[in-house]
């Protein structure tokens, strides 16, 4: 795999095997890596676990589990950017996501998140400048007997209103 990076690549990739040689993380993703027998078909599977050690998924990071399990970057790149559940960007102390699926959009998903942005100051996909909170949107969560839903925290909320999910971030945005 190495034969097929750049020099720039290759370089980060060193940084990241050095760095990573240090922290107690990295040795619990490869942990993890080995308990999958480094299968390039655990790709899904790694990226959780790291996701869960070091809570967004860095290009580093992505470069060393390319090289672990002996994948292009890109690969790893592309379905971690295709899964609406993992993250490039460090993430607030608190996520709101809000369901965009047809069912929710119908039922007012669209006023949801205005209200959202008008309030937080922030677009989808984007933290607060305190790092307080984090603003996603996901294609459809699979609740649409409950819409429009909304995921605060990991917390599923059925029938949001404009009025509620301001008055969730106004409890968030207050010390």
């Amino acid at each position: 795999m190495n034969a097929m990076l750049t020099t720039p690549t290759r370089k980060r990739l060193q940084t990241a095997l050095e760095h990573a040689s240090g922290d107690k993380r990295f040795k619990i993703l490869e942990v993890h890596m080995k308990k999958h027998l480094f299968r390039q078909d655990a790709l899904i599977q790694v990226l959780h676990k790291a996701q869960e050690l070091f809570g967004y998924l860095e290009d580093d990071l992505l470069l060393f589990i390319a090289h672990k399990l002996k994948l292009p970057p890109s690969r790893v790149y592309g379905v971690a950017t295709f899964y609406h559940f993992f993250t490039l960007k460090p993430q607030g102390k608190h996520t709101c996501v809000v369901c965009m699926g047809t069912a929710c959009y119908v039922k007012g998903a669209d006023k949801v998140i205005a209200a959202i942005q008008q309030q937080a100051k922030i677009q989808p996909g984007e933290t607060t400048p305190n790092n307080q909170i984090s603003l996603l949107t996901a294609r459809c969560i699979g609740a649409c007997g409950i819409s429009p839903a909304v995921v605060y925290d990991g917390v599923v909320t059925p029938h949001a209103t404009p009025e509620s999910a301001v008055a969730r971030i106004e409890q968030w945005m207050t010390p």
